[in-house]
């Protein structure tokens, strides 16, 4: 991202706090703050309003049904600022109100209950008219798509062999099996925040639509597979979602790693995938979380990625 696009969105954030003619800004540290710079997306927060700029592929007449469904989803989606998007130097922009982002340096207060609970009732919701395909097995193909582009590195070959052992539908080759549900398509503890009333709401609606909603629990599943997240955090967030009656798995109890296995598998090549990238463009090796994502690809050549049984009294 530019530097003078960052300067249009800071402008524009300001200038959508700001309505009122003549106002005063005492906005503080929270003036023209950047909050993200990527490739795929820039985000400034100027006050209590954030300016993102969309990926340069975003298709505007997808972004809109998206944005749509985040304005029809209060409690849930955190709801756009303005109805649609508008385009500045070449990019598509949208605003929102400010949330207050997970606290990354309290892992004990992470709200795994409240990322299941929304989830569920996003995935139970009904499907108000066309929407696009959730993307998240496109990002998955990206993430490889990346790693074939960085060079060849000791780790690829595991990461690769357990991407070729996924069904054509995971790997973006073939649309998912039904039955599909409104999805996020993009489920970390970084897409949610607490709204202005307080409450968690999920955010970015990028990959938003319909699809698998197995796969949004996939990431927590593949972490908890690889003993990234703990059983208790992984049961915590599992409950959550059975307890508001998450469609993606069994209610009754019974096991649901055969509804998971396969997302679960995917998020764990595009993690590893991405980690690979990451390390070959700064030249460095893998440090010991990624080295488990690519010990867990390996492992999918041979046995199935199940988690360890949970221990006695973890689960309902």
């Amino acid at each position: 991202m530019t530097t003078a696009v960052l300067a249009v969105l800071a402008d524009s954030a300001r200038a959508v706090a700001h309505r009122r003619a003549g106002e005063i800004c005492v906005c503080g540290e929270d003036r023209d703050a950047v909050l993200a710079d990527r490739s795929d997306a820039s985000v400034v927060r100027h006050g209590d309003v954030v300016a993102k700029a969309h990926a340069p592929d975003t298709d505007p007449a997808e972004l809109a049904v998206r944005l749509d469904v985040a304005a029809r989803m209060p409690g849930v989606l955190l709801a756009p600022s303005a109805p649609g998007a508008t385009r500045l130097h070449g990019r598509l922009v949208t605003f929102w109100p400010h949330g207050t982002p997970v606290d990354r340096d309290d892992p004990d207060s992470a709200p795994w209950e409240a990322a299941g609970d929304l989830l569920a009732r996003l995935h139970a919701a009904p499907v108000p008219g066309p929407v696009p395909p959730m993307r998240g097995p496109a990002k998955a193909a990206r993430a490889v798509a990346r790693l074939r582009a960085a060079g060849p590195h000791p780790a690829a070959s595991p990461v690769l062999r357990a991407w070729a052992g996924l069904p054509s539908w995971a790997r973006d080759e073939a649309p998912a099996p039904g039955p599909h549900a409104l999805c996020h398509g993009d489920l970390h503890l970084g897409q949610l925040v607490r709204g202005p009333d307080g409450r968690w709401l999920l955010i970015d609606v990028d990959d938003l639509g319909v699809g698998d909603p197995a796969w949004d629990l996939a990431r927590p599943a593949a972490w908890f597979a690889c003993g990234l997240l703990s059983p208790q955090e992984w049961t915590r967030f599992l409950d959550a979602y059975q307890d508001a009656g998450g469609p993606a798995v069994p209610a009754d109890g019974a096991d649901p790693w055969p509804a998971l296995d396969v997302p679960a598998r995917a998020l764990t090549v595009q993690t590893a995938a991405l980690a690979i990238a990451k390390a070959v463009a700064a030249g460095r090796p893998l440090d010991e979380v990624e080295q488990a994502l690519v010990d867990a690809c390996a492992r999918m050549s041979g046995v199935e990625v199940r988690p360890p049984e949970l221990a006695p009294g973890t689960t309902k």
